[in-house]
């Protein structure tokens, strides 16, 4: 189940890419590849088995097909998800128009590789994109690979995404907000709070007083916590 953003709730098959060109303070994904994978034996179990890796394209495709087919054609499209995805653009050229054929194709991505996102854009339905803000990252905003990517990528964005939390300034706030509003103003622009152990790491009226500086430059701004660890899904 999408458990961020505007298709919170939306049930997705993930499949998750390893290796990623950042090193954000606050990912919490191991994304080293290894000689094995885990597929989950149903939806929502939590129960893995382990298979050699990379797994043959084929098995992958045959595995989501069985999964719609047999839940009712409830799954909403394939997350592709990591890491970073588009470190594997090439082998997507190849695998996404088959995977078509089953189900929507939805990119979750960091935003900082326009060049891969070139080789795969027509085979992609949807595009949701992080802006990588130094407060939480701890390594400098990209700016312009960000600008790049949001032009080239503007009619297939369904949400830019932006972390936030106490570290965050006003001042990367009204940037991030200027730079959505300038490659795709109709496009929600998303702050996600932090998520610690505890919780979100800001409270109601912070994040409100966040969204508040935010409209200022980028008029659809919308507070939207992680709700997938609190229900034990991914």
């Amino acid at each position: 189940m999408q458990g961020e953003g505007v298709l919170i709730g939306c049930r997705q098959v993930f499949v998750r890419f390893a290796e990623c060109n950042l090193a954000c303070d606050y990912c919490d994904t191991v994304y080293e590849p290894g000689p094995t994978c885990q597929i989950e034996a149903k939806p929502g179990s939590g129960q893995f088995s382990s298979h050699s890796n990379p797994v043959n394209l084929s098995e992958i495709t045959c595995l989501i097909a069985d999964w719609q087919h047999s839940n009712n054609n409830v799954h909403h499209s394939v997350a592709l998800t990591g890491g970073e995805p588009l470190l594997h653009a090439d082998i997507l050229q190849v695998w996404l128009p088959e995977m078509l054929t089953i189900l929507p194709v939805f990119l979750e991505t960091n935003g900082t590789l326009p060049a891969e996102l070139e080789k795969i854009l027509p085979l992609v339905d949807w595009i949701s994109m992080d802006i990588k803000g130094s407060a939480v990252t701890g390594s400098p905003t990209p700016w312009r690979d960000h600008a790049d990517f949001l032009a080239l990528a503007k009619d297939r964005l369904c949400q830019v995404k932006l972390v936030v939390d106490a570290a965050t300034t006003n001042a990367e706030l009204l940037e991030a907000a200027r730079l959505v509003n300038r490659y795709a103003p109709d496009v929600p622009f998303v702050l996600q709070p932090r998520t610690l152990a505890t919780g979100p790491a800001l409270g109601g009226e912070v994040l409100l007083r966040l969204q508040t500086i935010t409209a200022g430059e980028h008029r659809d701004v919308r507070i939207i916590p992680q709700i997938h660890p609190w229900l034990g899904v991914a």
